[in-house]
């Protein structure tokens, strides 16, 4: 795929009509059509090598006048002559705007969520790209500051007749399209990953990245229906003005069938109600048993646990990923 094509919005296995036209509602309500993609042009700032892998701070545009930085890491075996698949990591929010990439390519943060560098010593190319909002992507003049500038980026994209999760999908669609592009990633192996608010990009992406043949998610599914019943207040990315007269969040997860997604939560995280999680994880697997691919959702909640990327649910992400990216 040539660099600066974002590929079709849709799988090209026809969907049953009562997802096609879900779809169609989603997009509306994101925003309306994704717009013609720019040229990536991409650039590395500078790079460095590490052990076992190296490290490359790069930009490159998604749309013009707006171009976002990431880090790639790159395990020594691949090269473009033994490509490795590759994976996007979508960072964590924790109103920690100063973090982005820097947290899952193992540079700052808690390392409980350095996964970036954990993928990469298992042998996956890895891009972690800075969020809308965080890390060199918070306001360029400085006049607004954390859940400020946030805020006034959700407002912006209201007024323009779009939302947070709009521009969050162009952005994550661009970051594939570099991704895709690099000689040392094989273009036909490709995931991504995310916690907390990186979840809730996983299953937003999902149904407008046909490249992406594996998504893993852990911690965050918040239901409408449970946002409403507890009153919580969740990231920007969650809310879509008037899809929930079409559905619920559940309902943009299944619309990742047929690629594989494996979804982790824990039972005692309140950002995400488990009554409604154990709910959603029901209507998705639904949508999954009726295209025939029943196989290809799995999810786990583990017990006692909160909002938390434990042993036991990394271990998921890392079995998931072999078993459809190796």
């Amino acid at each position: 795929m040539p660099s600066g094509r974002i590929a079709a919005g849709v799988e090209s296995t026809a969907e049953l009509p009562a997802a096609a036209a879900l779809r169609a509602h989603l997009l509306q309500c994101l925003g309306g059509d994704w717009p013609e993609p720019c040229e990536l042009e991409p650039k590395v700032r500078r790079e460095e090598q590490r052990d076992g892998y190296s490290l490359l701070w790069v930009d490159y545009a998604v749309e013009p006048g707006d171009r976002v930085p990431a880090i790639l890491l790159i395990p020594d075996g691949a090269t473009p002559a033994s490509p490795a698949p590759g994976v996007a990591v979508w960072h964590q929010h924790a109103g920690k705007w100063h973090l982005g990439k820097t947290e899952p390519a193992g540079l700052a943060g808690d390392p409980i969520h350095h996964s970036g560098v954990a993928l990469a010593r298992l042998g996956y190319v890895v891009l972690c790209p800075d969020a809308l909002c965080f890390e060199e992507r918070q306001d360029p003049d400085g006049r607004l500051k954390g859940a400020d500038y946030e805020r006034f980026e959700f407002l912006r994209q209201v007024v323009q007749g779009r939302c947070m999760a709009w521009k969050n999908i162009l952005d994550m669609r661009r970051a594939v399209d570099y991704l895709s592009s690099r000689p040392e990633v094989d273009p036909l192996r490709l995931g991504c990953y995310g916690h907390s608010m990186g979840s809730t990009h996983t299953w937003l992406v999902g149904p407008w990245e046909p490249r992406l043949k594996c998504l893993v998610g852990n911690c965050c599914l918040p239901t409408y229906r449970g946002l409403h019943r507890n009153k919580l207040l969740q990231c920007f990315p969650n809310f879509i003005p008037g899809f929930h007269r079409h559905g619920d969040t559940p309902d943009i997860a299944g619309l990742i069938t047929p690629r594989a997604l494996h979804l982790n939560f824990g039972e005692n995280d309140a950002s995400s109600p488990i009554q409604e999680v154990r709910r959603g994880v029901k209507r998705i697997a639904a949508t999954y048993e009726r295209a025939n691919v029943a196989g290809r959702f799995t999810y786990f909640i583990e017990p006692g646990a909160g909002h938390v990327l434990s042993e036991m649910m990394w271990r998921r992400v890392r079995e998931t990923f072999r078993k459809y990216l190796s």
